[in-house]
């Protein structure tokens, strides 16, 4: 797992998250152009690694080319702007921060040259569904190593991990805890409190145990410390459908995006896609009675949406 630094500005607090997190054992850490904090990343890289004693290829440090800049040459120099303000030699992984059509095609080639000349160690997208991906990889020479996309247990992405897992693309997950809108979930507390452990490393440890990397944000030394330990508990498919637990969670998230007591309210496509996330969850793991109680939940969203 590794550190994403989304939302959080450049400054002192974001030099001392990143010296925390690789003070406690990370090594992974997450920015992006359209950040706007890459300066204050690479301040506190270099500060971490002069503290540590670790050397700069013990991290594996990620950034993202944003829209604007996509196209072959302006791929080229997005990624030397990039280096600049992280001050490194090299990234680890680079990635097309969206699939802006008409255009990541070429800045898919840019990728390419960079791995080709040594400049990046792997190259990636984020945001790809499938039909990006096979759009992609019609004309790629190299497939990506790496897709960064929204996953967390009610977003669960089961085509595309289908997908990428048959291709050999890793999964990686951001926003892997809905940006903390499960945090407050008193049934994900009930779980956390079966295991002694907090929501976030319930949920963090349910990205784990599908295969998905997992890049949790955090500024707070003590969370960071919390978010990583994750390794010494594994959750059980009982604790998930034992009492309907995810019957509930979609109930509730439902009431937290939209009354559907109000006909003709009109759900936005994230909220219709965490809600069918959960349809094809049921689908996976639970039982006939539950799954009927899901889809028919399913289909009523479905109705009001359509009025």
């Amino acid at each position: 797992m590794g550190l994403g630094v989304f939302k959080v500005e450049e400054g002192a607090e974001l030099v001392e998250a990143v010296k925390a997190a690789v003070n406690h054992g990370y090594r992974s850490i997450d920015t992006a152009a359209v950040y706007a904090n890459e300066t204050s990343v690479g301040q506190g890289i270099r500060e971490a690694l002069a503290e540590t004693g670790l050397k700069r290829e013990d991290l594996f440090v990620t950034s993202k080319v944003w829209n604007a800049d996509l196209g072959y040459e302006s791929t080229l120099a997005a990624y030397e702007t990039s280096l600049k303000k992280l001050d490194l030699d090299y990234l680890d992984l680079y990635l097309i921060h969206w699939p802006v059509a008409g255009k990541y095609k070429d800045a898919w080639r840019a990728l390419e040259k960079l791995y080709k000349d040594g400049r990046v160690k792997a190259i990636g997208v984020s945001n790809f569904q499938v039909h990006h991906l096979e759009d992609l990889m019609k004309d790629a020479e190299i497939i990506p190593v790496v897709d960064q996309v929204e996953f967390h247990p009610l977003l669960n992405q089961k085509e595309l991990r289908d997908f990428t897992m048959k291709h050999n693309i890793q999964l990686e997950a951001w926003s892997p805890l809905m940006q903390g809108g499960l945090l407050g979930h008193p049934l994900l507390k009930e779980i956390a409190d079966k295991y002694g452990k907090s929501i976030a490393q319930v949920i963090l440890r349910w990205d784990l145990q599908h295969g998905v990397i997992t890049i949790p944000k955090s500024t707070k030394e003590q969370r960071i410390v919390e978010n990583a330990s994750l390794f010494d508990f594994e959750l059980s498919l009982k604790i998930w459908i034992g009492s309907t637990v995810l019957m509930k969670i979609a109930e509730w998230v439902l009431t937290q995006t939209t009354s559907i007591s109000k006909p003709g309210l009109m759900m936005s496509s994230t909220q219709m896609d965490r809600v069918y996330s959960i349809h094809q969850l049921f689908n996976e793991v639970a039982h006939e009675f539950v799954f009927r109680k899901i889809h028919g939940l399913f289909c009523i969203v479905e109705i009001f949406k359509l009025k």
